[in-house]
């Protein structure tokens, strides 16, 4: 009920403010219905031509100089005749392309889907899933109350939470999903979120990633004096939400975080990770990209092969089940095509009508107002965006440090932004759509509460370590 209350609150909103802007400023909206059903992004949007007499002074030198203007997310530039033409480009497709796109996601996820769910049939007809609930049993049945001792789910969710932690993003989807439909077999309410299957979401939502090394590539790009910068307070900001997400499900759900257990295993990985990342620290540029890699493409074979080995020793009949598994992924990967695409077409939306820019103004507006300090408003729509598309929000993060540049503390505040969520409204979409949930109760909330704190304390570390 939640997520359809907030769905159909993004589409009321989206399209009252297109009404709004192509009937009472129509100048610069002639065509924004077109832009929101059938445009695409990166499509180049005439807003208006105009003498160099109805041109700021400031824009003006600003062309002199530069040849185009490109202030306030529009962009000026004098032709042939004269004449200064003012346009934008549109920052992602309407709903038709978007549509198209959301079943091209999905599809494409089938392959993916297959192969990990394969190799998980494999390992639970071996017992490895068994083993692995086992270990982390102790500390899952303290967070988890409501599983039951010694079952998959729990090391299913192991394994999707240690992809996260090494940026597997393919791994961790189907491994993830395989959590959700085992979570789903304990679930007494087939269409309403379990409290286990909302502390699961919660927990993978909040992002926590041991090496950033995508957005620490993009800012080697982007001529960054030092692009390893940004990488302790990105580690910090998703450890924060992390924590604070399991914070916000324990108080609802009345778990006792003060539990010994609890406090032990979560003491020990932040010991782990600490250390970790006092070396990783140490190591250079190009000497952590090596490691990130040999260590993430290395796990994913080590699992291979130990699954394989495992399951040699169990007697299981390897290619059968591992087939039996890639089927379920086909299945899935068709499951969530109608949330997908109802979730992405609702994003589109707002970022067609230009929800986003507004609310990034207003907020600039009110912090101007009181007087505070806005440096960081320039980084907030890495974060704003985030929690609806990741590919957008990685686009927000390269934009920020081409206009601000790398190293200004925006640059540096979008890319902390960046690393320190995950994209909430489509791990919603695609995880409680893969098991048919339909009433996801408080955690959409919880999830957006969790992002909060993390963008919170992504703005205090970079105000921390960079002024």
């Amino acid at each position: 009920m939640a997520l359809s209350r907030i769905w159909s609150a993004f589409i009321i909103i989206a399209i009252g403010l297109a009404c709004i802007k192509a009937f009472v400023f129509p100048q610069n909206n002639k065509t924004i219905f077109t832009n929101m059903v059938t445009g695409k992004a990166a499509d180049t949007i005439k807003i208006n031509t105009q003498d160099s007499a109805e041109v700021s002074t400031a824009i003006l030198n600003a062309i002199a100089i530069k040849k185009i203007d490109t202030t306030n997310a529009v962009c000026t530039f004098k032709n042939g005749a004269g004449k200064y033409i003012t346009y934008k480009i549109q920052s992602a497709d309407g709903v038709v392309a978007t549509s198209k796109n959301a079943v091209d996601l999905s599809l494409g996820l089938i392959g993916m889907l297959a192969l990990f769910m394969g190799f998980l049939a494999i390992a639970e007809k071996a017992g490895i899933i068994n083993l692995l609930s086992r270990i982390i049993g102790p500390f899952f049945s303290k967070i988890f109350p409501d599983i039951p001792k010694g079952h998959p789910a729990v090391g299913h969710m192991m394994m999707n939470f240690s992809a996260n932690l090494l940026g597997l993003d393919n791994a961790a989807t189907p491994f993830g999903i395989k959590a959700m439909e085992s979570l789903q077999s304990i679930n007494p309410s087939k269409d309403t979120a379990s409290n286990a299957q909302i502390m699961f979401l919660c927990l993978h939502a909040s992002g926590l990633t041991l090496i950033p090394v995508s957005i620490i590539a993009m800012r080697s790009a982007a001529k960054a004096a030092n692009p390893l910068d940004i990488f302790i307070p990105c580690m910090i900001a998703t450890f924060v939400a992390t924590i604070a997400a399991m914070l916000i499900v324990s108080i609802k759900q009345k778990i006792n975080i003060l539990q010994p257990t609890i406090l032990l295993w979560v003491g020990g990985i932040s010991a782990i990770i600490g250390l970790l990342m006092v070396y990783l620290k140490s190591l250079s540029e190009s000497n952590l990209q090596f490691f990130s890699g040999a260590l993430s493409n290395g796990l994913i074979l080590f699992i291979f092969i130990a699954i394989v080995l495992g399951a040699i020793y169990k007697k299981v009949d390897i290619f059968d089940e591992f087939v039996t598994g890639a089927k379920g992924g086909f299945d899935t990967a068709i499951r969530i095509i109608p949330y997908l695409v109802g979730m992405l077409i609702a994003i589109s939306l707002l970022r067609t009508s230009g929800t986003f820019d507004a609310v990034i103004g207003a907020v600039k507006s009110m912090f101007a107002a009181i007087g505070a300090d806005t440096k960081f408003v320039d980084g907030l729509p890495t974060a704003l965006v985030k929690p609806f598309s990741g590919g957008a929000a990685r686009g927000m993060m390269v934009d920020t440090m081409k206009t601000y540049g790398p190293d200004s503390f925006a640059g540096r505040l979008s890319c902390i932004l960046q690393g320190s969520s995950d994209t909430t409204f489509y791990v919603i979409a695609v995880y409680f759509g893969a098991v048919g949930i339909k009433n996801t109760r408080y955690a959409v909330g919880s999830m957006l509460l969790a992002d909060l704190v993390g963008i919170i304390t992504a703005i205090g570390l970079c105000y921390f370590f960079f002024g």
